[in-house]
């Protein structure tokens, strides 16, 4: 097995630093706008890593056993794409003493770290980028990065045409990681936050770099460290060639996310949400799609509540399907508690820690899920079947089967009240036998080889 044996059966949490919780005052920049203030593009609001410390008994307590974070290098932004130094937690949110502080408490308390991994490009303060402009052609690192022009214009406005650069960017020149040099450099800061105790990496746009041949080695290096690290690719459109042995063990689910959103805000027909569904299913190796990393949203979307226009109904729909869906389910931080957010910034709200301001049937329902989940393997490894697929009526039904066990999810996107039939024989379920629903505790008996259902609009059932 290539893939870490944990990832299935984990529940990640992502956490952008700066918004989490705010410990201590005293290493908040000057820009830092109070907790909780409409987010700007610039701007800092304080969170920091013994912030999470402090708050890590409330995750525990919603049933997280991972963490993925945002880049928590050193870099001069609010969500730290722009790294200045690899080696050094930004002192914004820390230092490497507390980095440790947190990975010991963690997983003291079963909780695996997955950080951000931004390899691409650099920010203008890395010190080799300074050493070009200081030195220019003198500078020993000028083939770190992609030249047209030296010395390189990498303050005035206007897009990066002296070198190469994120999306054009000034503020992100992109690393030449056919040097070997570079590739050097990135594998020793791997390698070296591995051996610290993260349990692996997301890695940024690695798309962007195009070369079979450094994801191989990174990997190798990464497990080399650590054979169990988790590997997991910002791949938007769920290409196969960046999942595999020489690659990435899973890729951040988008594609899912979009299926979902469609189907229930009524763009996408249940047979198109089936299509995109099982294309994700079928076009990796079974312990990939074990290992995907499945999120309704992250700190590049709108958040989840507003895109299903705050409707309660189709938010609970939304989690029932991603905690019984094959692979790692993820939780944006605050979504849980119903926070809202349009796109970048607006998706990088301060956590709200007034508990006046949280949804709480929102959050005690995504709880129960979490805990079900746990307690139920055949949501974590069993196979995956589709039981209805009913476009007209607004229907999707799948089944997770393990062993002799089956747990039937119905969903009925529809405003109507739907009455179905489904075989009980695929399931498992004999004749005379009492099934329950375990997210509303109502019972239904087997009548011979069927089992009749009655589905309220907008109600999932999780049946076994």
């Amino acid at each position: 097995m290539t893939v870490p044996y944990w990832v299935q059966d984990s529940i990640f949490y992502q956490i952008f630093p700066d918004r989490f919780y705010n410990s201590d005052p005293g290493n908040d920049p000057l820009t830092t706008q109070a907790w909780g203030e409409k987010p700007t593009i610039w701007d800092f609001q304080g969170g920091d890593l013994r912030g999470v410390i402090q708050k890590l008994d409330y995750l525990l307590d919603l049933g997280i056993t991972a963490i993925y974070f945002n880049p928590i290098f050193q870099a001069t932004s609010n969500h730290r794409y722009n790294i200045s130094d690899y080696l050094k937690i930004d002192y914004k949110l820390g230092t490497t003493k507390d980095f440790q502080a947190l990975l010991d408490v963690a997983h003291q308390n079963g909780i695996r770290i997955v950080i951000d991994g931004v390899f691409n490009h650099c920010g203008r303060g890395f010190f080799a980028f300074n050493d070009v402009l200081e030195n220019q052609n003198h500078s020993p690192y000028i083939d770190w990065f992609h030249l047209n022009n030296v010395p390189p214009d990498a303050y005035s406005p206007g897009d990066a045409d002296d070198y190469e650069a994120w999306w054009k960017f000034k503020s992100l020149p992109k690393f030449n990681t056919d040097n070997p040099r570079v590739r050097k450099y990135i594998f020793d800061v791997a390698r070296y936050w591995i051996r610290l105790g993260a349990d692996g990496w997301r890695l940024d746009v690695p798309n962007e770099i195009d070369d079979d041949s450094f994801w191989e080695e990174f990997r190798q290096i990464v497990r080399s460290e650590n054979p169990d690290a988790y590997l997991v690719g910002e791949i938007w459109d769920g290409d196969p060639k960046w999942v595999g042995p020489a690659s990435f063990d899973g890729l951040m689910n988008y594609p899912v996310r979009d299926g979902v959103i469609g189907f229930l805000m009524g763009n996408i027909a249940a047979d198109g949400f089936s299509e995109m569904i099982n294309r994700q299913l079928n076009q990796y190796d079974r312990e990939n799609v074990f290992a995907m990393y499945n999120t309704l949203g992250s700190h590049d979307t709108v958040r989840i509540k507003t895109e299903l226009g705050g409707d309660q109904k189709k938010l609970k729909m939304a989690y029932s399907f991603l905690m019984a869906y094959p692979g790692a389910p993820a939780i944006y931080y605050g979504d849980e508690i119903g926070v809202d957010g349009g796109k970048d910034p607006d998706c990088r709200k301060a956590f709200p820690w007034d508990e006046k301001d949280w949804d709480h049937d929102l959050r005690n329902y995504l709880q129960k899920l979490i805990n079900i989940r746990k307690k139920r393997s055949v949501l974590r490894r069993g196979s995956y079947q589709e039981v209805i697929v009913d476009s007209k009526r607004g229907l999707y039904a799948f089944a997770r089967k393990l062993g002799g066990e089956s747990l039937l999810t119905v969903l009925n996107a529809s405003g109507a009240r739907r009455n179905i039939k489904i075989s009980a024989e695929d399931l498992h379920w004999s004749d005379g036998r009492i099934i329950n629903d375990l997210l509303s505790n109502q019972e239904f008996i087997v009548a011979g080889s069927d089992v009749n259902l009655s589905v309220e609009p907008w109600e999932v059932l999780w049946i076994t």
